[in-house]
């Protein structure tokens, strides 16, 4: 069954920043509560308690409540009024459609002087005869009973007939308590019964189950559609039955009632996670290897090829919101993958690159995913600038060295280029324009050695 719980009152009271020791007011309605406790213990300054529309079959663990009010119990299964002699500043209680047939037992909340309405619409008490004038005549406190006022003069006349009320009431109580028993009777035998027709279909199903003659078994797939089919005809046949059948309005059907639903719903989701978890995987790699473009989660992304820093950059826009723990990147050398919430979004690079260097974080305002992924050939490509940065720059370094008058270290090994000698260069250009006079007449000799025809002119 399902009782108050710790986490439950804490949810409930939110507008007290879930604190429950100062909790004043506290609203656990439709909770399917089937047992009440707990509530005197931790919130015993409670002033106002809403518990209608549960299971509750007993008024039960809420007499510490020395400052509660207003106790709302409608629309649970309760029969008897008791254990409210402690809440001593109660003034309104509302029972309306309980099962509440021992009227007498109203004479238990004699104790609670400040008492001042009382709601016992719909239970089985108000049918008796002389309802009213029993319940005035017993609670001198009360003001209303059922919303209506009660006069004084309403009061008089109760308390004038009240020994012959009495005798009438404890008449139909005893009839109402012979009623109860046959009822209660009935629906243990009905639960029986069910119980045992459950336990039946159970025992066939493990039939259908037992070992099989080899001519039977290919035959087992074809059978599976039509035994499902048979199977969903069955349940809806006995939902029809269990609505239809004619029911006596009582806390066990009630009970029973409830505890179907939730039994079907419970089917109902055990089926729908079992057709998750059949669900086909999705392809993410050919049987051929080839890695394929997956985006399931359908986010927006852009991928980003940084060249100044030499690496890719992807930016996917995973929910703002979305828990962090619920994110899984793997990065490979020539694709990411990226599952969000156990969906793939897959990614092919356009180049290599080292998953051990990679990085992703979340951005603190969009929420969006960033992994940045430093590119393989870095190394490769940094000699390669090195070198052509060195050749262009040659005569650069040179004049800048012999203009500073100062050596600049290369981090590139000299001895692996060759450079060109400009000093030598410029000798060799004075030599040939600009040399020595006492060359110049071997040269003249030769030639007119060379030449016969050979004519010193000085004008020329």
């Amino acid at each position: 069954f399902l009782s108050v719980t710790e986490d439950l009152v804490r949810r409930r009271a939110e507008h007290n920043n879930c604190e429950i020791f100062s909790l004043e007011e506290i609203s656990l309605h439709q909770q399917e509560i089937e047992k009440l406790e707990h509530l005197d213990k931790w919130c015993r300054d409670l002033k106002i308690l809403y518990l209608q529309n549960n299971l509750i079959p007993k008024i039960e663990n809420v007499g510490k409540l020395k400052k509660l009010e207003y106790l709302n119990v409608a629309l649970n299964n309760i029969e008897r009024i008791e254990n409210l002699e402690g809440c001593e500043e109660l003034k309104k209680l509302d029972l309306t459609a309980n099962f509440i047939g021992e009227l007498s037992s109203i004479a238990s909340l004699k104790c609670n002087i400040h008492l001042e309405e009382l709601f016992l619409l719909g239970n089985p008490c108000t049918e008796f005869e002389g309802y009213r004038q029993f319940v005035v005549a017993t609670l001198h406190q009360l003001k209303y009973l059922d919303s209506k006022e009660i006069e004084r003069s309403e009061r008089i006349k109760a308390l004038q007939n009240y020994p012959e009320v009495k005798w009438k009431i404890r008449e139909q109580e005893r009839a109402y308590l012979l009623k109860r028993a046959r009822e209660k009777e009935e629906s243990q035998r009905r639960m029986q019964e069910r119980k045992d027709k459950k336990q039946k279909q159970m025992d066939s199903e493990l039939g259908f189950d037992s070992p099989e003659s080899p001519q039977e078994k290919p035959n087992q797939a074809e059978g599976d559609g039509g035994q499902e089919r048979c199977i969903t005809v069955e349940n809806d046949e006995e939902d029809r039955r269990f609505w239809e059948e004619p029911t006596p309005y009582t806390p066990e059907s009630r009970l029973e009632t409830h505890r179907y639903i939730e039994e079907k719903r419970r089917a109902r989701d055990n089926i729908r996670e079992s057709k998750k978890k059949e669900k086909p995987l999705w392809t993410l790699v050919t049987a051929e290897g080839k890695v394929l473009n997956v985006n399931v989660p359908k986010l927006h992304f852009s991928l980003k090829d940084d060249e100044e820093n030499n690496q890719i950059i992807l930016d996917l826009a995973v929910y703002r919101h979305l828990d962090t723990s619920l994110l899984d990147v793997d990065v490979q050398p020539t694709y990411i993958r990226v599952l969000v919430k156990g969906k793939p979004f897959q990614l092919v690079l356009p180049e290599e690159v080292k998953p051990d260097s990679s990085s992703a974080k979340r951005s603190q305002t969009t929420g969006h995913l960033v992994v940045i992924m430093p590119k393989a050939k870095e190394i490769i490509l940094a000699k390669q600038n090195v070198s052509g940065s060195i050749k262009h720059s040659d005569c650069n370094t040179q004049q800048k060295t012999s203009r500073s008058g100062q050596v600049e270290k290369l981090e590139v090994d000299p001895s692996k280029y060759s450079f060109p000698d400009v000093t030598k260069i410029i000798q060799e250009k004075q030599r040939t324009g600009q040399g020595p006079i006492k060359l110049q007449p071997q040269k003249f000799t030769e030639v007119k050695k060379s030449c016969v025809d050979f004519e010193n002119n000085e004008d020329v």
